[in-house]
């Protein structure tokens, strides 16, 4: 057995959908998934009900969270409206001792360019406005890069196709044509553009497109304050899994083409991608297999999975069994040190240490991925199957 010492892990954009969603997860069987695969701090999105978009919902979190004694949950707000970035600047400008407390555990602001679960999309007012204002207080702003009229008009076309509503149903993979790469680029363009206005820290959430991330490449040439993350499902999936996988391979941004895949390892080659980040969104299975496809919800889980698959990668493997190695594949351990640890620690300002709580993993073990020995509470995983190497020591 070869043994490696890796700093905690920190996965920067998870959903553990407590309070309100808790039938599909919560932090305590979500927080023991995540320390299973390696992952000791995480940033909690804001869209659960009701979502933290008041100082109120996001103190509840925090009391919540100081329940889990083994794994580190910090806290994105969230906006629709412009009530809701006064609520984040008490927080972030607030003097008493409960004000700073939750500060402590807030990383930044989460806005959706369109709506994805929750429905917490912001008109393009809001939206200047939380740029101008993170510029203003120094808080990083991450947001979920779709347009939204783009992909009304995209969804309208698709229906229009020729398809009866019920063949169109049948076809998961029409959610790739939904929302259209187009639609992130559009967003991208556009986010970066209030960023270099407001000289705001501005990161690209779940990147899934070559397209954006060339976008993101030259914001980093002018020098702007960007950065951005993928997930690795857009790593590992594209549209030619939805025929084994159906709703369960479901999220937003959607899987894309091999040619956006292979651009994402590029970017992680580069340096131009800054972390990796699971996007962890569980449903359970009852919601996934509903009888139209395209209304399921979309979100899948990942915070386990996650060092397994880079680390089989980092071996010279490639773990997807229905998928070619992409070419330009490459992955060395100190890659995920800091694409899963020292960049998102950088970017949230989360203040942690290499040596403050380090893991051990298992590089020569071999496993296959089952849900049913995974942790979190939804018990299913889109990597049903696939062999892996590496495992966190016990």
């Amino acid at each position: 057995m070869t043994q490696i010492t890796l700093p905690s892990l920190i996965d920067c954009h998870v959903h553990f959908r407590e309070p309100g969603l808790t039938h599909k997860a919560d932090m305590a069987s979500e927080s023991v998934a995540a320390v299973a695969g390696g992952v000791v701090t995480v940033c909690e999105m804001p869209n659960t009900i009701p979502p933290v978009v008041t100082v109120e919902a996001l103190a509840d979190k925090v009391r919540r969270a100081d329940r889990i004694q083994t794994c580190d949950i910090r806290f994105f707000m969230g906006a629709t409206e412009k009530k809701h970035l006064l609520a984040l600047r008490d927080v972030w400008r607030g003097a008493s001792p409960t004000l700073k407390d939750i500060k402590r555990r807030c990383c930044g602001l989460k806005v959706f360019f369109d709506h994805s679960t929750g429905n917490q999309g912001a008109d393009f007012e809001t939206i200047a406005e939380a740029f101008r204002m993170c510029g203003e207080l120094g808080i990083p702003l991450v947001a979920h890069c779709e347009d939204a009229e783009m992909n009304a008009n995209a969804q309208a076309s698709v229906l229009r196709s020729g398809r009866s509503r019920s063949s169109a149903t049948e076809d998961i993979a029409l959610h790739s044509q939904m929302r259209p790469p187009e639609s992130e680029v559009a967003a991208i363009k556009r986010a970066i553009g209030l960023a270099r206005e407001y000289s705001t820290q501005f990161h690209v959430a779940h990147l899934s497109t070559a397209g954006g991330l060339q976008l993101v490449r030259e914001a980093k040439k002018e020098g702007l304050s960007v950065t951005c993350e993928v997930a690795p499902h857009h790593l590992f999936l594209t549209v030619d899994d939805y025929q084994t996988l159906g709703a369960l391979g479901k999220m937003n941004p959607p899987l894309r083409s091999k040619e956006d895949q292979a651009a994402l390892w590029e970017g992680i080659a580069d340096g131009t991608v800054d972390c990796i980040a699971t996007d962890h969104a569980p449903h359970t299975l009852e919601e996934k297999q509903c009888e139209d496809p395209l209304r399921a919800p979309s979100g899948v889980p990942g915070v386990e999975t996650m060092l397994p698959l880079l680390l089989t990668v980092a071996a010279g493997g490639w773990p997807n069994p229905r998928g070619e190695k992409v070419a330009n594949c490459k992955l060395q351990i100190a890659n995920i040190i800091r694409l899963c640890f020292e960049n998102p620690n950088r970017i949230f300002g989360l203040g942690k240490q290499k040596d403050e709580l380090q893991i051990q993993i298992d590089v020569d073990k071999e496993w296959t991925i089952e849900a049913e020995n995974l942790h979190s509470k939804c018990k299913w995983t889109p990597y049903e199957g696939w062999r892996v190497r590496g495992s966190v020591v016990d």
